[in-house]
């Protein structure tokens, strides 16, 4: 092997290793349902302070505020690492989201409520790819019957128009009495 010859395609460089984990897996809604549930969980026990305003936003719920933070960031680490659930940890992330909003300081200062929001509903969208032999079969088969349904549509030019039924009945209503059929 010389330094002209390119490195095989299989073998993944190391430096590429997290590029490919993160591509076999929803690591964007990971990502961004745990972002959500950092301020869900800190806000009802953290102060805010500007400048020498000190604003406490401590809630009599704050104990609920924690169980959903934490909650969401378990969903995230779940669907970083347990794909294959992708779509229950999605909807239970959009449900724990929604009900934080009464419960957290409105989701976290509206934070924390649209990251989950936003990270459930990709974790529910994302699909795995499919395998590269498969993709390239599909795409060969997908260009042959796409040009087959032109050349059917072509050929059948404009369908025949049919001519329009009447049904007349000997009164205006319905022969049952004008009672509908079904009751």
């Amino acid at each position: 092997m010389s330094a002209e010859t390119p490195a095989s395609h299989g073998v993944p460089k190391q430096d590429n290793r997290f590029k490919v984990w993160r591509q076999t897996r929803p690591f964007w809604a990971g990502l961004f349902t745990i972002i959500g549930g950092l301020p869900i969980a800190y806000l009802p026990y953290g102060d805010l302070r500007l400048g020498n305003i000190t604003m406490a936003m401590k809630t009599t719920a704050g104990s609920g505020a924690l169980i959903i933070g934490v909650l969401l960031i378990t969903l995230g680490l779940t669907m970083w690492f347990q794909p294959i659930v992708r779509v229950f940890a999605g909807v239970a992330t959009i449900v724990l989201g929604l009900v934080s909003i009464p419960v957290s300081n409105f989701g976290g200062l509206l934070v924390g409520f649209l990251f989950s929001l936003v990270g459930g509903g990709m974790s529910v969208a994302w699909a795995p790819a499919p395998p590269v032999e498969e993709a390239v079969d599909a795409e060969d088969d997908g260009e042959r019957g796409t040009a087959d349904e032109t050349e059917a549509l072509w050929a059948a030019g404009v369908p025949e128009q049919r001519e329009a039924e009447h049904h007349a009945t000997e009164t205006t209503i319905d022969a049952n009495g004008g009672r509908n059929s079904a009751g």
